[in-house]
């Protein structure tokens, strides 16, 4: 498979994730542009910044000529239903409409496993119907749909729960002795390491033949009580109590097997590996 070499990529919306993804395309050569409502002071070399709003329109007229591929990717700064469908269905129907009439060629929309409900431990792969509990998964899944329906062709990644640098929230936790497991029934953790994401998103964005949807997890789901357990005896906190099964995300397995089909491979194929690393273990 030949590799795409030189594309003009833009990234709407890029934060942490974004940056991420926006320096492995660098490092293969491709030319990016960024878009953020606060462009960072500090730069990084040889990333074309620019200032916009996707929740207003104007604000992100006059885009650079040439654009081949548009990786969507904004963070809400709201929990609402509201934030999410300016963001989500208004931005991202703005950026098509101010990108329309150019040289694009693909779309990639970053999205969540948020869009599927309970399913009782089972696995779930990219035929599984999408029955979102939450308003969050809903705005997504409409999101999607209508992407789905456009002229260019799109490609969707369904990120599982993300960790890294910077993203040691339950750690804290643990350490302070405030994280709960649900101990009398296996209720299953869906994780991906934040480079891994980011290395997910690059290679479908450039892949010739990328299908329509890819599930974005590691290889290794895990009972919470047995990555909690692993982690607080990593750190050496207390094995967390028992407590209520998380809310509104329901239990299941993500399968990544179409994603490593692609050409794909995790670089931390095990979150319990992937905290290791984090944290000098």
């Amino acid at each position: 498979m030949l590799a795409i070499t030189g594309e003009r990529v833009l990234l709407a919306g890029c934060g942490d994730v974004g940056l991420r993804v926006a320096r492995r395309l660098r490092a293969q050569g491709h030319e990016v542009f960024a878009l953020r409502r606060r462009p960072p002071e500090a730069r990084d070399e040889g990333i074309h910044w620019l200032a916009g709003d996707l929740t207003t329109p104007a604000t992100i007229g006059g885009l650079p000529a040439g654009i081949d591929r548009l990786v969507y990717l904004p963070a809400p700064d709201a929990r609402d239903r509201a934030t999410y469908e300016g963001v989500f269905l208004g931005g991202l129907r703005a950026m098509l409409a101010a990108l329309e009439g150019t040289a694009l060629q693909r779309v990639l929309f970053v999205s969540s496993s948020a869009v599927y409900g309970d399913h009782a431990g089972g696995w779930v792969d990219e035929d599984t119907p999408a029955r979102p509990p939450g308003f969050n998964g809903s705005v997504l899944l409409e999101a999607e749909r209508w992407l789905a329906g456009q002229a260019v062709p799109s490609t969707v990644v369904r990120l599982a729960g993300l960790y890294g640098p910077g993203r040691l929230q339950l750690i804290d936790r643990l350490r302070a002795g405030k994280a709960t497991v649900p101990r009398g029934q296996v209720h299953w953790a869906n994780r991906i390491h934040v480079d891994d994401a980011a290395a997910a998103i690059a290679h479908l964005l450039l892949l010739p033949d990328a299908g329509p949807l890819y599930l974005g997890g590691d290889d290794t789901p895990l009972p919470l009580d047995v990555l909690y357990d692993h982690l607080a005896g990593v750190v050496g906190a207390p094995r967390p109590p028992d407590g209520p099964l998380p809310a509104g995300v329901g239990s299941k397995r993500l399968s990544n097997a179409r994603l490593r089909a692609s050409g794909f491979v995790p670089r931390w194929p095990d979150a319990r590996l992937g905290y290791a690393a984090l944290l000098g273990a």
